[in-house]
């Protein structure tokens, strides 16, 4: 599965882009030099049950183990998986 990333100056986003739309997103802000902050995850109806938020989240926590940052989930639904998941929290 291919997860893109987009990033401006002051936000980002992780995505996945299925039969040529994006199928599922998340989104972050940054909150400094070291941290972002997750602030919403969003799946098309379409590709419901198929993991890729948390395939989402998990990329997320990847990309803050490679640069050296640290992740404040905000998004309810980010929180839930870092919560769940013991193996996450070392980038918050």
């Amino acid at each position: 599965m291919n997860i893109q990333h987009e990033e401006s100056e002051t936000k980002g986003a992780f995505y996945i882009e299925r039969d040529g739309i994006r199928a599922a997103e998340m989104t972050y802000s940054k909150a400094g030099p070291k941290k972002i902050i997750i602030d919403h995850t969003e799946v098309s109806d379409k590709y419901r049950g198929e993991g890729f938020g948390k395939k989402l989240v998990f990329h997320a926590a990847d990309y803050a183990r490679n640069y050296d940052l640290k992740i404040l989930p905000l998004c309810p639904y980010a929180r839930v998986v870092f919560r769940r998941n013991k193996e996450l929290h070392d980038v918050t």
